[in-house]
């Protein structure tokens, strides 16, 4: 095996590994053209691929830092912070662990889901909160595939207490203010985003986007 191949970051048998690179191949050869870098269509096409829709191949949109940013964040072993359990048990903890980085949500915690009685807000919004107050949100990296109020609240401790997450992929699915949300996040120039635009999203995408950083992270790695 080439020594400069990516193995943590891998399916982990051959006839998997077959599989995906077959599945990139064609969306490779299916997508048509695009104006992405060559580092970003590793994202939009793992996107695709988990999917099944080409319509991500231009609906996906990138701070100019954004690659760097997630590389930066993965390299030292940045927390993920997720709206929802499912983005945690989605990545993949090998790949994880590889790189000394943790995910963490905090959304069916019992404090979170009582402050949010008291105030009537969201689980999601308390759950941002909530990690915030643990120092996760500062050089972490933001992973929101489902609650457009996380992504909202995140948004707010950026602008109101000067949070700065390393980069934030927001995703969210729905349509009250999904879209809206994601458009808020796209006119940040000081944080490194990646978006959705729209109002398709979901946890899936989310999954995709940080296997694609953990995999470019690993080659990078490699090639040190």
């Amino acid at each position: 095996m080439n020594n400069l191949q990516n193995t943590v970051t891998e399916q982990l048998t051959q006839a998997g590994r077959q599989i995906e690179h077959d599945s990139f191949a064609i969306v490779d050869a299916e997508a048509g053209p695009h104006e992405y870098s060559p580092e970003q269509w590793q994202v939009v096409r793992r996107i695709i691929h988990a999917t099944a829709d080409f319509e991500f191949n231009g609906l996906t949109r990138f701070h100019p830092d954004a690659i760097k940013a997630g590389l930066q964040a993965v390299a030292r072993g940045a927390p993920i912070v997720a709206d929802v359990e499912m983005i945690c048990v989605g990545l993949s903890k090998p790949r994880l662990a590889h790189f000394g980085s943790s995910a963490y949500q905090f959304i069916s915690d019992e404090d979170v889901i009582a402050q949010a009685k008291v105030e009537n807000s969201t689980r999601a919004v308390q759950a941002m909160r909530k990690a915030n107050e643990q120092g996760l949100l500062d050089g972490g990296i933001v992973a929101i595939g489902n609650a457009p109020t996380a992504l909202l609240e995140v948004l707010r401790l950026i602008r109101e207490q000067g949070v700065r997450p390393a980069l934030i992929v927001g995703m969210p699915v729905g349509f009250v203010s999904a879209a809206e949300s994601k458009a808020l996040l796209s006119e940040l120039a000081d944080i490194p985003w990646i978006i959705i635009e729209g109002r398709k999203g979901g946890s899936t995408l989310v999954v995709a986007t940080l296997h694609a950083i953990l995999a470019l992270a690993e080659a990078k790695q490699k090639h040190a």
